[in-house]
């Protein structure tokens, strides 16, 4: 249920905020606008939020993030719209994307993914070594206590 709340909130906000900048500004439909969000939330959710961010950070998951988006949103422009700048578009919109990711990630860490403290990926591990008798000194025939 977490992961359906988050996928909603996600598909939402990138739902106005692609049709404010590709809809209104570039001109595209609202049912193109809708096909490109649900594909680019969907692989965004996947590739960003489930496999990178609970492997690295914030910064890195929202970096890999705005690539993602910037190359879904310019293919998919490129064949959508008669728009002639559809790098510009496909920036613009790629950059409000990786704005917005960047607060989804931190609701993300703090409410869906799960706190693995226990995991051996998180763990100190702090190992000591201990030295036996049989490893230690020798003792020399000579000496007169045997």
């Amino acid at each position: 249920m977490k992961h359906f709340r988050a996928l909603l909130i996600k598909f939402l906000a990138t739902l106005g905020l692609l049709y404010l900048i590709l809809g209104l500004m570039y001109e595209m439909t609202f049912g193109e606008v809708l096909l490109l969000t649900a594909v680019l939330g969907i692989a965004a959710y996947l590739i960003g939020d489930m496999l990178i961010l609970p492997r690295t950070n914030n910064a890195v998951a929202t970096v890999a993030d705005f690539f993602l988006a910037w190359m879904i949103i310019y293919w998919f422009a490129d064949g959508m719209t008669v728009a002639d700048n559809v790098f510009t578009a496909s920036l613009i919109a790629a950059i409000g994307v990786g704005l917005f990711e960047t607060f989804f990630h931190r609701y993300l860490a703090n409410q869906t993914l799960p706190n693995d403290t226990d995991s051996p990926a998180n763990r100190n591990l702090q190992y000591q070594t201990e030295i036996s008798d049989e490893l230690g000194e020798r003792r020399s025939k000579n000496n007169k206590d045997e």
